[in-house]
């Protein structure tokens, strides 16, 4: 008898964990996904500085000065395309873990009921062999 009330908490309580094991590795898979991103987008935009700060230094006269700030007009273009997309993608991120979440929390309120089913029938079961 009480192996046998052992047993079904055992797997209740699998049963409950189960969605929370699901979580963690959903949210370390998308940490790591996000620092990932995070990592070659912040090495992106120093490389752009850094291309800068080297043009910069090299103007030595009036005519590189003008090829300087040209190119200025162009590099800011090129960094709010590169802002949006980083937005964009990183909106396109959230949304996938959001869907992802809510899969799991579905699964979860599915599994209680189920469970909760299971006790109520186990107890009725119960009360009448009593």
């Amino acid at each position: 008898m009480q192996e046998n009330i052992l047993n079904a908490f055992a797997e209740q309580a699998k049963t409950m964990y189960a969605p929370m094991s699901k979580f963690n590795s959903l949210f370390v898979d998308n940490m790591e996904k996000l620092t990932e991103y995070q990592l070659n987008a912040v090495k992106s935009y120093a490389e752009m500085g850094l291309s800068q700060m080297k043009s910069a230094a090299d103007v030595q006269d009036l005519e590189s000065m003008r090829t300087f700030a040209s190119s200025q007009a162009e590099m800011a273009t090129g960094m709010n395309k590169k802002v949006m997309e980083d937005i964009k993608t990183l909106s396109d991120m959230t949304m996938e873990f959001k869907t992802q979440m809510e899969g799991i929390m579905e699964d979860l309120r599915a599994t209680a009921a189920e469970t909760a089913k299971t006790t109520a029938k186990t107890a009725a079961s119960k009360a009448k062999a009593a």
